[in-house]
């Protein structure tokens, strides 16, 4: 039955709760369970996705049976669910922490604390920013403005029927993807299809890995064609180019993929870094105009404010009054001097525990504000799932780790070096989580303008979620490195260590720039590759309307290909699925069901693999489901393949069924 088009008019704004009991208690719960998906797939992948869709779907599925439910209750629960999602972006770095071996653990009041107060930065750093970004700015907000529309949908009784197919959607792609994640778990199908060989004079090498991935094909069907083909140029740059060449100059003998993989890790992946570092530069070179006249009109608004009595404001224009937000910013900073000076004490820096604690505060205050206005930005131009949260996680470790080099490294013993790059890290954390936060709430209060939300209500149900994510986070992250733990780290088994590439880079740059040991040929020659991508991208914006993100091209380089190929075949197959979708008779609504498909097979697939970490965990066993042996490696690949191609042959052809038959050419 065809998705129903239906009259997205807003209902009476001024009627009814918002910031209720109802919706922060649901908001938390569903933070529960996408917090704990984004942690794992993050670490597994390298990228998380957006949750504010999904969450308000459901929202308005689990309240439509209450009464005097309003449009905006369900913001203030996808507002909730959709920062705590955003803050576990805090696994971009946090993580680095265990794979320098100076935590073997995740200590849940620094790991808690590290998330609260940087999420409370990024919210209150973000709401002098709204009235410059948001109420006066054309930004598109992609992913506010969609999430916007699916919540006046559901406010309409005549889309009963659309809510159900979303709901579905979800329902339907979570048992998909988890089914075949417990199967995997048995070893009756196989996790990937993968070849790796030698070539030409045979001590080239190359190969290849399909990951048969539910979540990482959703993935691709999320960012889109040229992101993904983007993402396929950087696999090739690394795989046929750079691995079979550095393997042919230093022959080391050894089984391919093996040494394959030791090539492409300790090599070319600080290539990619150079080459996602320029293109984060780039975008933000980009930005710097844009944001200062942003930022100008945000201190003018701030002024006109205080010309005017609140009681005048309309309901839609009132924020957290900015003097409570001076206020709150200055006593989060007490708590983080503290932190600072106590990891200080306990990582031997003592000597120079003033000057670490008042530096580090000075760099988290003036660069946390930097970032979130930054990423603010961004969110609003690209979105918050596409911008570049890893470039900028690299350029605020960098600085760091100058500083650090510049102005403390003198004054200790060669051997406090290890502790410098905990430091490092440590500091960057806080100032990430702000990034990642007000990446987030600007979207949120984008889609709040739009459905006529209170913007003070807004923003504390954003602090209600930072809190929700500070909480649950830290376990999380215990659990999966108890039952998987990081590539690289010793005693670590390979076969089944989560990736966590981000935090990989940025543990690896801090400890190279401090400890002075760094490659900087493999990043020189990154950045030549990221600027000769920023150039070419720049000329094919001009001549056609094809792009090729160099952010997206520098992940290619950096990510296994394991994450990469099978995020490029999601991205194709959701361009075909987009292009029919756009001639049926409610585009949006085909396309939107298409999403919500996609975040069902990540949502199923992660918490699925959360579920197997506490099996792990509790069974000592590192596969703890196994049906079968490695006698039955071939069969499982063939049965795997051809279940994974029809599985998504089913979905897709479910999808077309329900958005109706093309009705224009």
């Amino acid at each position: 039955m065809p998705i129903d088009r239906v009259n997205t008019a807003p209902l009476n704004p001024d009627s009814g709760a918002e910031l209720s009991l109802r919706a922060i208690v649901l908001g938390v719960l569903i933070t529960v369970v996408f917090t704990a998906a984004n942690v794992y797939f993050g670490l597994k992948a390298g990228l998380t996705f957006a949750t504010s869709i999904p969450a308000a779907v459901i929202s308005m599925a689990v309240l439509r049976g209450f009464k005097g439910v309003t449009i905006r209750e369900n913001n203030i629960v996808q507002t909730v669910a959709s920062a705590a999602g955003t803050l576990s972006a805090i696994i971009f770095v946090l993580p680095g922490l265990v794979m320098i071996g100076w935590w073997s653990g995740f200590p849940y009041v620094y790991s808690s604390a590290i998330c609260l107060l940087g999420g409370i930065l990024g919210v209150m750093y973000s709401i002098p920013l709204r009235r410059a970004l948001v109420t006066n700015s054309d930004l598109p907000y992609p992913e506010g403005v969609a999430c916007a529309e699916v919540l006046k949908i559901g406010a309409m009784d005549s889309a009963a029927h659309g809510n159900r197919e979303g709901m579905r959607a979800i329902v339907i792609g979570s048992l998909v993807s988890a089914t075949f994640a417990v199967v995997v778990a048995t070893q009756i199908f196989a996790s990937d299809v993968a070849k790796y060989f030698r070539i030409g004079n045979q001590n080239a090498i190359t190969g290849y890995d399909f990951s048969l991935s539910f979540a990482l094909f959703a993935v691709g069907h999320l960012v889109g064609l040229w992101v993904g083909i983007a993402m396929l140029v950087g696999a090739l740059i690394a795989w046929a180019g750079a691995v079979p060449i550095l393997t042919s100059l230093h022959p080391v003998a050894g089984a391919a993929a093996v040494v394959g993989h030791t090539v492409w890790s300790h090599q070319v992946r600080f290539i990619g870094a150079g080459a996602i570092g320029v293109a984060a530069i780039w975008t933000l070179l980009k930005l710097i105009g844009p944001l200062a006249i942003g930022l100008r009109a945000a201190m003018a608004a701030s002024r006109l404010r205080k010309t005017l009595r609140s009681v005048d404001l309309p309901r839609t224009e009132r924020d957290i009054p900015i003097g409570i937000v001076a206020l709150v910013t200055a006593v989060c900073m007490l708590p983080i001097a503290w932190l600072l000076m106590s990891f200080g004490a306990a990582s031997g820096l003592g000597r120079v525990s003033v000057i670490l604690v008042i530096g580090g505060i000075v760099y988290i205050a003036l660069m946390s504000f930097f970032v979130a206005s930054v990423c603010g930005y961004m969110a609003g131009l690209i979105g918050a799932s596409n911008s570049p949260l890893s470039g900028v996680g690299i350029l605020v470790v960098l600085g760091a780790a100058l500083l650090l080099v510049l102005g403390v490294k003198p004054l200790l013993p060669v051997s406090a070096a290890p502790a410098l790059v905990a430091f490092a890290l440590f500091v960057t954390s806080v100032v990430f989580c702000a990034a990642t936060i007000s990446n987030d709430n600007l979207q949120d209060l984008k889609t709040g303008q739009l459905v006529d939300a209170t913007p003070w209500r807004q923003q504390v149900a954003l602090v209600v979620g930072v809190a929700a994510g500070a909480v649950i986070i830290p376990p999380i992250l215990d659990l999966l490195n108890h039952a998987y733990g990081f590539a690289g780290v010793a005693g670590v088994n390979p076969a089944h260590a989560l990736a966590a590439p981000q935090a990989t880079l940025i543990s690896a740059l801090a400890r190279g720039v401090i400890q002075g040991d760094l490659d900087w040929s493999l990043i020189g020659s990154g950045t030549m590759i990221g600027v000769a991508i920023v150039g070419l991208d720049a000329l094919l914006v001009r001549i056609s309307s094809i792009s090729l993100p160099p952010l997206a091209v520098g992940l290619g380089i950096y990510l296994p290909t394991e994450t990469t190929l099978m995020i490029v075949v999601g991205a194709i197959v959701g361009w075909a699925y987009d292009r029919r979708a756009a001639r049926t008779a409610n585009p949006e609504g085909a396309r939107q069901v298409g999403v919500l498909l996609a975040s069902g097979l990540i949502v199923g697939e992660s918490l699925i693999g959360v579920l197997l970490a506490s099996i792990v965990v509790f069974s000592g066993k590192a596969t703890p489901l196994a049906l079968v042996g490695d006698g039955f490696a071939d069969a499982s690949i063939w049965m795997a393949g051809a279940v994974f191609v029809a599985a998504i042959y089913a979905l897709y052809s479910w999808l077309n069924r329900l958005s109706g038959p093309v009705t224009s050419a």
